[in-house]
């Protein structure tokens, strides 16, 4: 699979300098096309060169420019296949066994690349993932401050050989469409373990906004303390130190932190860019850990994520769909301030002010020891719910329960939730209602009683807080809580008050 991959990157590098006709990786044998919306094609040959691309009976025409370049729209087509996509010029490329059916991108961080192979219950789903229809794409990791033009990687058929090094987040959610549309469905991996939302943006998009400022500039510093050459000479120095044997003191493996997934705009220019215009249905998003320190400016720096990709993709607001953080490390004794619970928030008022964006809650699903859930199956349900019931219109339910407001009675606080299923909020597990936490005007939080007072209601009291003015719930890196829906679906981990944010002043 390497040799053949490498190869064709090969041929696509040498027939672009020689000037022949030559598409980019993510069109190859296999590939799949977005049903029922026109989908750009789009490629290299000679300058003024004519192209001819046609498919399922339609042709277009165009000419390149100056720079070689060129580029159509296909009209429309219905869910189905397999179909030819012939492209000509001075020569002639040919991609076979192309489907129409339901196009995803699958990006992120580390648990969005999380492959199938890691993941629960492997050994069953890889014997089990016969399915033609489905098709995956991984786009290989490259970082750097200049758009690239074309990616590294290939579309392939899923099968249970193909399918273990895929994004288990991914594959499962894609199952699960194809399970219920009865279409093709291509999904693209295009995540990146430990990256910063800022490297998913263009750079001019963050300069456009001085709250941004500061983060441009300590990677501005970055770059001048890192002169082209460093990063090389510290590699040297380090394969030295392994050659002598290791001696103390201990190294580590230097990192280029600037070819790396953190700085602004470099997953963008290498990895996105290639693929931006590339005809999908929306996005699924598994992303957040990384920006934790840095909750409140995750307040605007994930919607502009989400509009920067929208405003390159010239699709209007397709959907947007995304993991809220899980659980993770050590439960705490008392309640207190988190910068993870703020990251929450602030993934939970994203879908206020950015339309056709969802959250999935996975709160329940997190492990203590590991930033790495391997119920991947459960996430991806969670996204599907979504994706079914927003974009494939069927009726189920898809959001969390959410916080709608609050009425203080006395010593009790009393909590009504919206997005609440017909079947009521329910306690995991035991009757007892666990959680949350209450607070007075000294803003001094304690762990509360509750109790379910109605199908979408609350009430929350402790006796040693006797006039209450907030509640959280789930408010802490790795809360204890149990209450549902009966769907199963958690309710949000949210707060009522307005009090300042810890990471308020973290800019960079």
């Amino acid at each position: 699979m390497k040799s053949a991959l490498i190869l064709g990157i090969l041929v696509f590098f040498c027939s672009t300098l020689l000037g022949d006709l030559s598409l980019p990786n993510i069109f190859t044998d296999h590939m799949v096309l977005q049903r029922d919306q026109q989908n750009p094609v789009w490629g290299k040959a000679k300058p003024g060169e004519k192209i001819t691309v046609q498919i399922a009976g339609q042709s277009h025409a165009a000419k390149t420019g100056k720079d070689g370049k060129w580029r159509v729209k296909l009209d429309p087509l219905p869910a189905g296949g397999p179909h030819v996509l012939k492209v000509k010029g001075s020569n002639t490329v040919t991609i076979k066994d192309v489907l129409v059916g339901e196009v995803w991108f699958c990006s992120g961080q580390s648990n969005m690349e999380w492959s199938v192979n890691i993941s629960y219950n492997a050994e069953v789903e890889k014997v089990s993932a016969n399915y033609p229809q489905i098709r995956l794409l991984t786009v290989q990791k490259l970082g750097t401050q200049t758009p690239a033009e074309d990616i590294t990687g290939q579309w392939e058929i899923c099968t249970p050989e193909s399918v273990g090094d895929f994004s288990a987040v991914g594959y499962f959610f894609g199952r699960r469409l194809h399970n219920a549309l009865n279409v093709p469905i291509g999904l693209i991996d295009n995540a990146w373990g430990g990256s910063a939302a800022e490297a998913w943006i263009p750079r001019e998009t963050l300069e456009k906004d001085s709250r941004y400022d500061d983060l441009l500039q300590h990677w501005d510093e970055q770059v001048a303390a890192n002169p082209p050459g460093s990063f090389e000479k510290k590699l040297e120095d380090y394969q030295k130190w392994v050659k002598s044997g290791r001696p103390d003191p201990q190294q580590r493996r230097p990192r280029d932190i600037l070819a790396g997934q953190h700085r602004p705009a470099n997953i963008y220019n290498g990895m996105l860019a290639p693929t931006v215009g590339y005809g999908m249905r929306g996005v699924i998003w598994y992303q957040g850990e990384t920006n934790g320190g840095r909750s409140y400016q995750y307040t605007h720096l994930f919607p502009l994520l989400i509009q920067s990709y929208r405003d390159l993709w010239q699709q209007g607001d397709f959907p947007f769909y995304y993991v809220q953080l899980a659980d993770f490390q050590d439960e705490v004794d008392e309640p207190g301030d988190s910068t993870w619970a703020e990251l929450r928030q602030a993934q939970t008022m994203t879908m206020d002010v950015v339309p056709n964006a969802g959250q999935a809650v996975i709160i329940d699903v997190g492990e203590g020891r590991d930033i790495h859930p391997r119920d991947k199956q459960t996430v991806a349900n969670r996204l599907a719910r979504w994706a079914l019931a927003n974009d494939y219109g069927f009726d189920i339910a898809y959001q969390s329960p959410r916080y709608k407001s609050m009425e203080v009675k006395g010593n009790k606080v009393r909590i009504t939730l919206d997005h609440v299923s017909d079947g009521g909020l329910w306690s995991f597990d035991v009757k007892e209602v666990i959680g949350f936490s209450i607070a007075g005007k000294d803003q001094k939080f304690v762990w509360a009683e509750a109790k379910i007072v109605s199908n979408n209601e609350v009430e929350i009291w402790s006796d040693d807080v006797s006039k209450p003015v907030a509640v959280r719930y789930g408010w802490a890196q790795n809360p204890r809580l149990n209450l549902f829906d009966r769907n199963g679906l958690p309710v949000t981990p949210f707060r009522t008050d307005d009090w300042p944010w810890v990471t308020a002043n973290n800019t960079k």
